[in-house]
């Protein structure tokens, strides 16, 4: 018996939903005649990149698509397991042989940004100078890992998860066809992590389809995939803004210990946030998304215990005198956090960025000098560094805006300091790329019109950042951090 992804993959660009940004052009191109030699698919895993490249490769040629056929003229290669340059090497040779039965030779390379530099490079020869007969759809969920060399002679169409809406109208289509009994409030959860993935998707409704002969509802969904109930997720919110760190730890591992996955956690809380969103809560989904092995347990406690009001307990204005008190250098330090939070470690502080970035409001380093080492007039201007600009959401922003500037940009480095944005190009070549006057100005509209330098690679600060979120975990758990990918604080 098929899985449903197989039985319900596409066979015909009409048949493909939810990515009209790429079938409708490509249908078109095909009616004209107007084909081009290479294609580069780029987006999400299980997103349809591979279904729309073979039903390219057959339509091209005029080939009846089933899921079994076996055309000799339609070659698909793992990009991850042919990798080397010998294997492209052989692509050479090979492509030049005239097509059996089609018009065309297609090659469907996928994960082409496993290459190495070497295979691009003589793939590179093939499509400067490909031979009439040959068409190449590469496909990629890193686009930024594939050199401009290639992605330049390649048509790009990108690709995007699926909206909720969509997943949800086609999965009740497949549900009423295979007579599967679900509630709609649990075919919703099952989209919901399916993540926009049509593969994911399908595979979990394969799952969960086999749970009960009855109706499934969505309490059995929630038990089958390990979820955390709702109120529990609300609850930790709650104990966020409260900063009740005992309560949020209880809760932690209560949750952990019945087998949720602080990744999952991590998931629920995101999406709970998304959909009511909340000024206050806006810190912690900054930090969710680096929750994730080794520590993704310890990370998680430490994203959720630097909530507003462990903040406003600890260090408060209205108390300064306990809180702000002068070192022996006669500038001030922070009062150490209470010992139930370090979990009985001897060392009772903990100098997260979060904490040091709420001291540094509260007054660090704005001592009035003719107050005799006493605190007096707090700056309430808030410090700038890298931990408050999301490297990976300009990205994003850039991407959305440039793929070939993206694609250079991902490979510097960066620095955020005084609301300006500090760029370390690791060659000449990209810095020259990135400070052209129109890349310049994709920079600066990404950053919301903030300044940009771009400097040489040498004048990159020369050491390494300090992982903040381990030293974090370090001062919770009472001593050094080894990195041996377990991390459950509890």
């Amino acid at each position: 018996m098929k899985s449903l992804y197989r039985k319900y993959r596409p066979l015909r660009l009409v048949d493909v939903v939810g990515q009209e940004q790429v079938t409708i052009p490509l249908e078109n191109a095909i009616e004209a005649g107007k084909i081009s030699h290479a294609y580069l698919f780029v987006g999400p895993r299980g997103c349809g990149k591979t279904s729309v490249a073979r039903i390219l490769a057959h339509a091209v040629n005029g080939f009846d698509y089933k899921l079994e056929d076996d055309y000799v003229d339609i070659i698909e290669i793992d990009g991850a397991s042919n990798r080397g340059i010998d294997n492209i090497r052989d692509l050479r040779e090979k492509v030049m042989i005239a097509p059996t039965k089609g018009k065309y030779k297609v090659y469907i390379i996928d994960e082409v940004h496993m290459l190495t530099k070497e295979a691009f490079n003589a793939l590179l020869k093939t499509l400067e100078e490909p031979p009439a007969h040959a068409i190449f759809i590469m496909a990629t969920t890193d686009a930024y890992k594939v050199p401009v060399t290639i992605t330049s002679r390649a048509q790009t169409y990108t690709f995007k998860l699926a909206d909720s809406k969509v997943m949800f109208d086609y999965l009740k289509k497949i549900v009423e066809e295979e007579k599967i009994k679900i509630s709609d409030e649990a075919l919703k959860l099952i989209v919901k992590h399916g993540g926009g993935s049509f593969r994911d998707t399908l595979s979990l409704l394969d799952q969960i389809s086999t749970f009960s002969d009855k109706e499934i509802t969505k309490g059995m969904v929630i038990s089958a995939m390990g979820l955390p109930q709702d109120e529990k997720i609300a609850e930790l919110l709650a104990e966020y803004q409260n900063g009740d760190t005992e309560r949020i730890a209880a809760i932690l591992k209560d949750l952990l210990s019945s087998g949720v996955k602080a990744e999952t956690l991590a998931e629920e809380l995101i999406s709970s946030i998304i959909e009511k969103p909340n000024p206050e809560l806006l810190p912690l989904l900054a930090k969710l998304p680096d929750v994730k092995a080794p520590f993704a347990d310890a990370k998680l406690l430490v994203a959720l215990a630097e909530g507003k009001g462990l903040v406003q307990r600890h260090f408060s204005v209205d108390n300064q005198a306990n809180d702000v008190a002068s070192s022996s250098d006669g500038r001030p330090r922070a009062r150490s956090f209470p010992q139930h939070f370090t979990q009985s470690s001897p060392r009772s502080s903990l100098t997260s960025a979060s904490a040091e970035s709420n001291i540094t409001r509260l007054g660090r380093g704005n001592v009035d000098k003719n107050d005799s080492g006493s605190a007096g007039e707090l700056s309430e201007e808030p410090a700038t560094s890298s931990a408050q600009f999301d490297w990976n959401d300009y990205l994003e922003k850039v991407q959305g805006l440039s793929d070939a500037v993206y694609s250079q940009l991902a490979k510097t480095e960066s620095e955020f300091k005084n609301n300006v944005l500090h760029i370390y190009p690791p060659k000449k070549i990209v810095k020259s790329i990135l400070s052209r006057d129109n890349n310049k100005k994709i920079l600066v509209e990404a950053a919301g019109g903030k300044e940009i330098e771009i400097h040489d690679a040498d004048e990159a600060p020369g050491q390494a950042k300090k992982d903040e979120t381990l030293n974090r975990i370090s001062d919770i758990m009472g001593g050094e951090v080894k990195n041996d990918g377990g991390g459950n604080p509890f």
